[in-house]
């Protein structure tokens, strides 16, 4: 809250050195008006970031291009060279997490507890979290989890504890 004074404040200083600075371009050198036009700018956007607009706006068009963007449109994380190569070094076309190459086996070693029994949730439990019913099979238990986790991921405007819940509940019932 107080950087947004501040900002508002040196955004208010900006905008009384630009009307000055216009008003001494138009009464003696058109290029002192010239170092009005920089001196505005900035004035605009500290104004623009401190009121909160700058965040709304970089958000919706964040979910906007969520929104517009389907399975058809490619992989999550872009099509640059970089993710690609990324992806690719990954070996699994870039999904990291529950059932990605490095979900599996971490934690565990030969004759040790299977990964649902140390994820702390009892199966019924999972079920819940994800929506599915007892009968569910491995495809409508994967299909639950994706959606939750579009749902509920952080970045996405999501519940962090949700969102780890989610995952717990996947580990759970993958195996099972």
């Amino acid at each position: 809250m107080d950087r947004d004074v501040l900002l508002l404040g040196i955004a208010a200083v900006l905008a009384g050195l630009t009307a000055t600075l216009a008003m001494l371009g138009i009464t003696h050198s058109p290029f002192v008006f010239v170092a009005a036009l920089p001196t505005g700018a900035a004035a605009y956007f500290m104004w623009y970031q401190a009121s909160g607009r700058m965040k709304e706006d970089l958000r919706s068009r964040a979910a906007g291009r969520r929104s517009r963007r389907g399975a058809a449109e490619g992989p999550r994380g872009g099509d640059s060279r970089f993710a690609r190569e990324a992806r690719a070094r990954m070996g699994d076309g870039g999904r990291v997490g529950p059932g990605g190459p490095r979900g599996r086996g971490r934690g565990t070693t030969a004759g040790a507890a299977a990964p649902n029994a140390t994820s702390g949730m009892p199966p019924g439990d999972a079920r819940r979290t994800l929506g599915v019913d007892a009968g569910a099979d491995q495809a409508a238990v994967k299909s639950a989890y994706r959606e939750r986790v579009k749902e509920t991921h952080p970045d996405s405007g999501g519940d962090e504890e949700e969102f780890k819940r989610v995952n717990r509940a996947y580990e759970t019932l993958k195996e099972d």
